[in-house]
Order: C-alpha cells, then structure tokens, then sequence
C-alpha cells in the first residue's frame, strides 16, 4: 500500500497565430502542478508503490512508464482506453489465500516469523522471547509515517530485545514527492540492527522457490531497504539497516511457513540508481508535446497520441510487471523492434535494432561486415543455407533409391 501525488505540464492555453513563436514554457511552474495536468482535470494521482517502484528499476530505460508512474496515471484504465486492457495483477484467489498466509505467519504476537528471523538472520542472538509488537495506528499515512519512525527509535533507544512492526509505513522521496510504502513487517534485532520482511504465497518446494518469483520480491525488499536507509540516516546514531532481506513462503505444499535470507545488496544498487533518474521526471515533461495529457477520458485516437510521444523500452519481462505491457508489445512487434524478442537478444545485435536490419544483415544487403553481430548472422546464415542444401540433397537420394528398388507391378 502507498500514496503518491505527482503533478503536470502547463495546459494547452489559448490557439496563438501559427507565424508567431510560442512563449517558452515557464519553468516556476511546480512539478506537483505539471504531472497533474499530465493526469487530466481532476484525475485522482494512482498510488505510486514498492511493487511500481521495483519495475521501474527492472526497466529503467522506459521513459513512458517513469513519466506515467511519476505523474500518479492509472495504466490499467490507460490501457483499457487504447483497447488493449491488461490482466496484470494479482488474483482474488491469490489475494485471499496470501492474507490468510500472512495472518498465520504473524499469530501470537509474531513468535513464528521472530523464530525465523532468528534461525536464519541472527543465530547468535538471544532467542527472541516477548517480543515486542508497538501499536503502530495513526491518522492518515503521514501519520503512520511518524509513528513508525517514533517505534523505531524506541526501539533504538532500548536494545537487546526483539521488536516486531506489524505493517509499517515508510516515506520514500521521489521525484521530489513522497511515496508512502507499507513492507509487510520490519524486525529490529536484539543489536539495534533492522531487518525487512517479505511475506509471499508462492511456495517455496524443498527450500527454494521460483526464481523469477524471488528476483521480484527482492526488487519489491530492496525499495523497502532504501527508505529504511532513510529513516535511518536521521538518527544521531544511525542504525544498521541489513541487506539480507527475511522472505517467508508456504513450504512445500501446505500452510506451514518456511524462509529464506535474500541478499538484496545488487536489487538495492539498481533500484537507488533508478530512483535518481526519477528526478528527471521534469526533464521528460518538457520534452512533451504541448497540451499532452494522459486522461483516460480523452478519444482514443488523441490519446494514443499522446502516449506514442513517450518512448518506451518494451521486453518480454514487461507483461509480469507493466499494465501497459499488451499495448506496448503490439506497438513494438508492428515496428519490427527486436526488444519483442528480449533483452539478451538486443544485447547480441548491437546496433541492429529492427528485424528488418538483422535480415537484411544476415543476407549481406546491409551491415558492416566488421560489425561482429553482422559478421555472426552471416555465418549464422551460411551455415543455415549449407545445412538445408544437405538436408535437400539427402532428400533427393532417398527419394531416388526408393524409386529404383519399387517392385514393378
């Protein structure tokens, strides 16, 4: 859970004389107020969470989603707008169930998820006995955001025990507004240290889980991590926020819990670095044609537009991660980019960047023949052609020695 307000670009104004050079755009204008008229006329801000965050640092190279997510844009209502509506989220089914796990994993005032903790974090600490669990309830998220860090310096102040919070709210910066996240729980150990918990449904079969399913909840861990970091760095005496994040899962196939210490320390690197791109939200703002707007409301064919002046950076990974991700799929396949065809393949072709290169390439119609990807889908090419020619003439001599040895009739 969190909260994110953006804001926009100066709006259309007026039609002006085509002779005349348009005023420059006026650059007092606050960002807050620019990312909403991005949004539209009285457009709710969609809230901007760990789980956005984590794929904006798994594709940091898409403008179009860091604009629409800084601006606080519903993509599953701009999706369904331009006729390609996302199935990306999670689950009722889902949903219920990893509630029900969770409330398991945190009965008895959290003796099973400390008991985790200790067995994989922090084995030479005291086991951790009455805990303890602070009331973490306040007003509104900014609220929460004060009672929590409140909670963590009592913590601070009094250690050698174990302490639990229970759905805490953090306040991240980014691009010069607050997110408010909410990680599943944060354990402060018995030496002051912090750790974040990862509470998933998936199941984790004889000690390990899916690995794709783990990378996410790292991604979504090291968000956390980073607005833990600052929190901490408030603190006369800042504590030690660790790296390796606690994720709990069902084991094998029952409710039963069973953990795993991750190491976030890369997720962490990727996803600090991602965020200070978000600065720049302004900078892709002005880039912007004039008048842009992102409202779902507007036609179809003035908002696709609008949203095809963002580029993006579309891979195959995007449908697990992007509500936009059908559209943007559909866009990149009818432009021949060979993103459709992942990241590592991209990273193969170097500067060929259309299907429609890499043929005429492979072909020696185009290319430099020093190019090393060039050179490779030459003698990919070659050895594609012997090999068919082989195949035919195998073909042709079976085909002969069937007909000599056919008994006449």
């Amino acid at each position: 859970m969190s909260e994110f307000h953006g804001s926009g670009i100066p709006s259309r104004g007026t039609e002006q004389d085509p002779n005349r050079v348009p005023p420059p755009r006026t650059r007092g204008t606050g960002l807050r107020q620019r990312l909403a008229e991005l949004r539209g006329p009285e457009v709710p801000a969609k809230a901007l969470d760990a789980r956005a965050l984590a794929a904006l640092a798994a594709n940091p190279g898409c403008r179009r989603r860091a604009i629409l997510d800084g601006a606080g844009v519903n993509k599953a209502e701009l999706a369904s707008a331009l006729g390609s509506p996302s199935v990306f989220g999670q689950s009722q089914f889902a949903f219920v169930r990893g509630n029900a796990f969770e409330a398991k994993v945190k009965a008895d005032g959290g003796t099973e998820l400390l008991r985790l903790a200790h067995e994989k974090l922090d084995r030479s600490a005291e086991p951790p006995a009455g805990a303890r669990v602070p009331d973490l309830t306040a007003q509104g998220p900014e609220g929460r955001t004060a009672r929590t860090e409140l909670a963590l310096r009592e913590a601070a102040e009094a250690p050698g025990a174990w302490t639990l919070l229970d759905h805490p709210m953090l306040a991240l910066d980014v691009a010069g507004s607050l997110a408010f996240l909410e990680p599943d729980a944060v354990v402060v150990h018995p030496d002051g240290s912090w750790t974040v918990v990862e509470i998933k449904s998936f199941p984790m079969l004889d000690g390990a889980a899916d690995p794709a399913k783990v990378g996410a909840a790292a991604r979504q861990a090291a968000v956390y991590v980073l607005a833990l970091e600052r929190v901490a760095a408030r603190f006369d005496t800042p504590p030690r926020v660790r790296h390796r994040v606690l994720l709990v899962c069902p084991k094998d196939f029952s409710n039963l819990p069973a953990a795993s210490a991750v190491d976030v320390r890369k997720q962490r690197a990727v996803t600090a670095r991602q965020l200070a791109r978000l600065t720049r939200i302004e900078e892709i703002a002005d880039a912007l044609p004039e008048g842009t707007c992102f409202s779902p409301e507007l036609p179809a064919e003035q908002l696709e537009q609008a949203v095809e002046s963002v580029p993006a950076t579309y891979a195959p990974e995007c449908l697990s991660a992007c509500e936009l991700a059908f559209h943007c799929r559909d866009r990149s396949r009818a432009s021949g980019a060979v993103t459709s065809l992942g990241r590592p393949v991209r990273a193969e072709l170097g500067g060929l960047t259309t299907v429609g290169d890499v043929l005429a390439a492979a072909r020696g119609e185009a290319g430099d023949p020093d190019d090393p990807a060039v050179a490779a889908l030459r003698r990919a090419a070659a050895l594609r052609a012997e090999a068919l020619a082989s195949a035919a003439g195998e073909a042709r001599e079976a085909a002969g020695g069937a007909r000599e040895v056919a008994p006449c009739r």
